[in-house]
């Protein structure tokens, strides 16, 4: 487990770099590319790697976006052998944009019915 939340502490770094200098274009080039690697991961791997990053969300040191926790997740989980995909979501009244990640249909790093508020803007 150590090594999962110390990959998910990593991750979490890497991925405030590509939105600090950068834009969100880059981000999300990185997650649209980042290759399924590996078999196909286990609904036990699945939580394993979704807890480490909420640990790690926990231990950083500032607050972390959503989008960020989602980018972190959903490419761990590719490279884990999971088909991930980050999903990016926006509501018009009063607006506010939400990333969540989903895993064969489903929410897995969000309350289930994130879908339900959000109408979705793109997959990757």
């Amino acid at each position: 487990m150590f090594l999962l939340f110390f990959e998910a502490f990593v991750r979490l770094i890497r991925f405030e770099f590509y939105l600090r200098p950068r834009t969100f274009a880059s981000l999300y080039k990185k997650v649209r590319n980042c290759p399924i690697r590996g078999k196909a991961a286990s609904n036990n791997e699945v939580e394993r790697i979704c807890h480490a990053v909420d640990l790690a969300c926990i231990w950083y040191w500032k607050e972390i976006l959503c989008l960020q926790r989602s980018a972190a997740t959903a490419c761990m989980l590719k490279e884990h052998g999971a088909p991930a995909q980050l999903v990016l979501g926006a509501q018009q009244t009063p607006f506010k944009a939400h990333a969540w990640v989903e895993l064969d249909g489903r929410v897995i790093n969000d309350k289930p019915y994130v879908p339900e508020m959000y109408s979705v803007l793109d997959r990757c």
